[in-house]
């Protein structure tokens, strides 16, 4: 368990439940976690995800999506910036994954969004993780 870089153990868990194939998988819960969650479900790399409150700390449960042939949608998953290496990118350097097959997601001041909202909101940010 990850205690100095949260988003890395989020993509982890979601990354070896895809490669086990399994149908869903809870993570502990942020509110960083849940932009990311929701940015993932708007740009259909996951079914769903259902928020599990607790009275410690809440739960994501989130819905893998697979295709036909039991191949997961989420081919990759990549942390760019790290706790010991943070990369900001202004508004005119905001990468463009696979080109544009898949999608930078950053944190940035007007909130978490895709690469290719915050240029088109014309804002950088802190570009958290690359998913395709």
């Amino acid at each position: 368990m990850s205690k100095t870089d949260p988003i890395a153990d989020y993509l982890t868990r979601i990354r070896n439940a895809t490669r086990a194939k399994h149908r869903k998988v809870d993570i502990p819960a942020s509110n960083v976690k849940k932009e990311i969650t929701r940015i993932l479900q708007e740009e259909h790399y996951i079914k769903n995800h259902i928020i599990i409150e607790d009275n410690k700390q809440s739960i994501i449960r989130i819905y893998l999506k697979y295709k036909d042939d039991d191949e997961s949608v989420i081919a990759g998953l990549d942390r760019v910036s790290r706790p010991g290496y943070r990369r900001y990118v202004g508004k005119g350097l905001i990468p463009r994954v696979y080109n544009n097959l898949g999608l930078a997601i950053m944190t940035t001041s007007q909130g978490v969004m895709t690469g290719q909202e915050a240029r088109r909101r014309g804002v950088g940010g802190e570009v958290i993780c690359y998913v395709w």
